[in-house]
């Protein structure tokens, strides 16, 4: 049985930090690029960031680059999200997804293989 299972959300003020995980379970972890994916209150999905399988560097949206940080730890099979310089604009339900290739449409759901329950992020003074 397949799961992922983010973590590690809540409410944090402007200019704070969080670090999201993503547990992963049921399929061969390593193979797949792993991708966070989030959807603010009223609005479509947004892709934020995603990972090779092997690891090494991340690839980010415009909207996270620099304050964002995706990374894996494969003995795990887990991946993280490291946000720094939290925004209000931040605030969004967190995804965590699964995709054995690459999509050229991050943004919808379907093109993923897996898809986790998400965890809430919500920044506010």
């Amino acid at each position: 049985q397949v799961q992922l299972v983010e973590s590690g959300g809540g409410l944090v003020q402007p200019g704070g930090s969080l670090r999201l995980s993503c547990s992963a379970s049921g399929f061969t972890f390593t193979n797949y690029w792993m991708y966070w994916v989030r959807q603010a209150p009223g609005k479509g999905l947004e892709w934020v960031s995603r990972i090779y399988g092997g690891g090494g560097s991340g690839f980010y949206a415009d909207s996270v680059k620099g304050r964002f940080t995706i990374s894996r730890d494969n003995a795990r099979n887990t991946i993280y999200l490291s946000m720094n310089t939290l925004k209000p604009e931040d605030t969004a339900r967190y995804y965590c997804a699964a995709r054995r290739s690459l999509t050229w449409r991050p943004d919808v759901k379907d093109e993923y293989e897996y898809w986790g329950q998400g965890t809430q992020v919500t920044v506010s003074s």
